[in-house]
């Protein structure tokens, strides 16, 4: 295992591959020197292969859990951590909790001498002082689903404004560009939800006859499920529901849709994400008659990304980021709307869906470049030390 000043030089050496976009350098190898006369005549040794430099790695979620994106985005973690055979332990911390708690989080597993740290941060800027202890101790550190300030770290994720915008505009424009819309955000604070506030309200800036209830902050729900829930049937139950055109939500999607039919209410347009409980209503017109909706790729598979792009820096391999994105250091995946009023959108709906796969989880189950692991691996969540 690289410890140390070991392990910050090849972090070190990982950086400078990416500025200079050139790959490492592999082992040289000795010249061969002719055998002195009187040497006993060669011996066929057996063959010795080195064994695979193995590390520990740390995953800290603080937020969201019992939520299906964060619940698949672990068990992606897991699954990349097992199927990549280089990390013998990895160590998850997976719980609710405020920014300074993940701040201890993050320390905790610094205490660990863990060789990298992947997290799911709870604000952009607040975890920076355990950050730059982990940098101190030589350990790598990847932020996914959402970026954060600390230059060292890398970030990985989806391009949040951009799934705000994509479906912002499809709503807008399904509607006619006229009319209200209830805004459903997530969690108060999230550095995702902020982006896609962001989204949201650039393009809402577009759409002088849209209007936005309750108000242009919406509401969060927290990307809770419970939550959800009870901010949805309370909506239905004040009369407010028969006043708006039009629903954005922020990956409770689904809940949202039940509720509405459990109500006996007539469907309003609704975007959400690529659930695959909300894929299923969208492609049943039996079940959900007059569903007109659509879906904004969010792929949780950033869990296992950020685990591979970590293993990638920890072996000196060159890492291709995004000049384009907010943040230096940054590998940003783009977003896909589909909707199921065209045929060309129910067809991509339908090649989204993942046979066995919990309704709650968005379809995504792999990015290309940075996850090794199989969908049944995904699945079955499991770590290198499950």
């Amino acid at each position: 295992m690289i410890k140390g000043s070991t392990r910050r030089l090849l972090v070190g050496l990982a950086a400078v591959a990416v500025l200079a976009s050139a790959c490492s350098t592999g082992a040289t190898t000795a010249p061969a020197t002719a055998a002195p006369a009187t040497a006993a005549p060669a011996t066929a040794a057996p063959a010795t292969v080195a064994p695979p430099t193995t590390y520990k790695i740390g995953y800290s979620n603080a937020g969201g859990v019992g939520n299906g994106f964060r619940e698949e985005q672990v068990c992606t973690a897991k699954a990349e951590a097992l199927a990549s055979g280089q990390v013998s332990e990895l160590t998850v911390i997976h719980q609710n909790g405020t920014a300074a708690e993940q701040l201890q989080q993050i320390r905790d597993l610094i205490a660990k001498g863990v060789d990298a740290i992947v997290f799911n941060p709870n604000d952009a800027a607040a975890l920076n002082p355990a950050l730059t202890e982990a940098k101190t101790a030589g350990i790598v550190t990847v932020s996914v689903d959402a970026y954060v300030t600390d230059p060292d770290t890398y970030n990985l994720y989806n391009n949040q404004v951009e799934y705000a915008k994509l479906g912002a505009k499809w709503l807008f424009e399904q509607m006619g560009g006229t009319g209200t819309v209830y805004y459903m955000r997530g969690y108060a604070g999230h550095p995702a939800d902020n982006d896609r506030h962001k989204g949201f309200l650039e393009v809402l800036a577009q759409y002088p006859n849209i209007k936005v209830v309750p108000n242009n902050d919406g509401v969060a729900t927290q990307w809770d499920p419970a939550i959800t829930t009870t901010l949805i049937n309370d909506f239905l139950s004040s009369g407010q529901y028969e006043t708006i055109q039009g629903i954005w939500t922020s990956g409770m999607d689904s809940i949202v849709v039940d509720a509405i039919k459990a109500a006996n209410k007539p469907f309003v347009p609704i975007v959400g994400a690529d659930l695959g409980a909300f894929v299923k209503q969208l492609l049943d017109p039996v079940g959900y008659p007059g569903l007109v909706g659509a879906a904004v790729t969010n792929t949780a598979a950033v869990g296992g990304a950020g685990v591979g792009l970590a293993l990638k820096l920890l072996n000196g391999e060159t890492v291709t980021t995004d000049p384009t994105a907010s943040q230096p250091n940054t590998v940003l995946l783009k977003p896909v709307v589909a909707e199921n009023v065209t045929d060309q959108g129910k067809a991509l709906l339908k090649s989204w869906q993942v046979d066995g796969l919990d309704p709650n989880w968005p379809l995504g189950l792999q990015i290309e470049g940075y996850t090794t692991y199989t969908p049944a691996q995904a699945v079955a969540c499991k770590g290198p030390n499950d």
